[in-house]
């Protein structure tokens, strides 16, 4: 697993509605993100905020979906190895970002809110410690330059009613 790995993708731009960038209104938004091998495509588009279509994925949201990933499956090896059964596990993470006067911006935190469920009420407080072991592991999380905070909760399968 050690070395150099490479990821590519095509991030293609389907906006042009018969002018191109003519004006700052007369283009869409709308992109489409494809990748060797993936048979799904991410419809995308810009934040509604910056003239987006809202049915569509944001880079923002992409973004934070990348390190609540990122995280989940590092959490979820984690815990493999550790011994600790998960048997759900649902995030539902915020993300920050504050916008200059020069119209640049930049996310300042992301807090994911995991809600995971284990097997056995011994398994409780070993899976609430994995989150800052998933937090290191993850490649996202150790390549921003903002904070990730965790505010996670563990759930027993059993005494779930």
């Amino acid at each position: 697993m050690v070395g150099t790995h490479n990821y590519e993708l095509v991030v293609e731009w389907t906006g042009n509605r018969g002018t191109g960038t003519s004006n700052y209104r007369a283009y869409g938004r709308d992109h489409e993100v494809r990748a060797a091998g993936n048979t799904t495509t991410i419809a995308g588009s810009a934040d509604p905020s910056f003239r987006g279509d809202a049915e569509r994925w944001n880079p923002e949201e992409l973004l934070l979906a990348s390190l609540s990933q990122c995280h989940m499956l590092s959490f979820l090896h984690l815990a493999a190895v550790g011994g600790v059964v998960v048997t759900d596990y649902v995030d539902t993470p915020l993300g920050t970002m504050e916008l200059g006067r020069d119209g640049g911006g930049q996310f300042t935190e992301v807090t994911l809110r995991p809600v995971v469920t284990v097997a056995d009420v011994s398994m409780a407080e070993k899976a609430q410690t994995l989150h800052e072991s998933a937090n290191a592991q993850c490649f996202i999380a150790r390549s921003v330059n903002f904070p990730v905070h965790h505010s996670p909760e563990v759930r027993v399968a059993s005494s779930q009613a």
